[in-house]
């Protein structure tokens, strides 16, 4: 599985393509019945979709998500904690839950910029 493409956009920081380059190379990787779930970037997939506020995909992956990855890798399941605070309106504890974990080497862009959007739109969150 190749997710140099991911690699790319998350280092030139286009943020807004890696959800639908996810998606696309998870359509690709299953319909080529290649196992990936174990080495997929669930965080950031999950991540990219709520960048660019399309939560409603963010919920369709989380719940696509097998257990054993939700439970074994902690910083999905903080992502999607982001994505719960979202789909309340809850932004105030949307910028507690960018906060409260120390994000990986991988996301730590991605949540940098998303932050950034959320401060802007919502000022008081400083």
């Amino acid at each position: 599985m190749d997710l140099s493409r991911v690699r790319e956009l998350l280092e030139s920081k286009s943020y807004d393509k890696v959800a639908d380059i996810c998606d696309n190379l998870m359509l690709q990787v299953a319909s080529d019945g290649i196992a990936y779930h174990d080495d997929w970037p669930y965080s950031i997939h999950l991540l990219a979709h709520i960048y660019v506020h399309d939560i409603n995909s963010a919920r369709f992956l989380w719940k696509s998500i097998p257990s054993s990855v939700k439970e074994s890798q902690p910083e999905v399941t903080a992502v999607w904690k982001i994505g719960q605070r979202l789909w309340l309106r809850d932004y105030a504890e949307v910028h507690e839950a960018i906060r409260g974990y120390e994000w990986s080497q991988d996301l730590q862009g991605l949540v940098a910029a998303f932050s950034g959007k959320l401060l802007l739109s919502f000022p008081s969150l400083k």
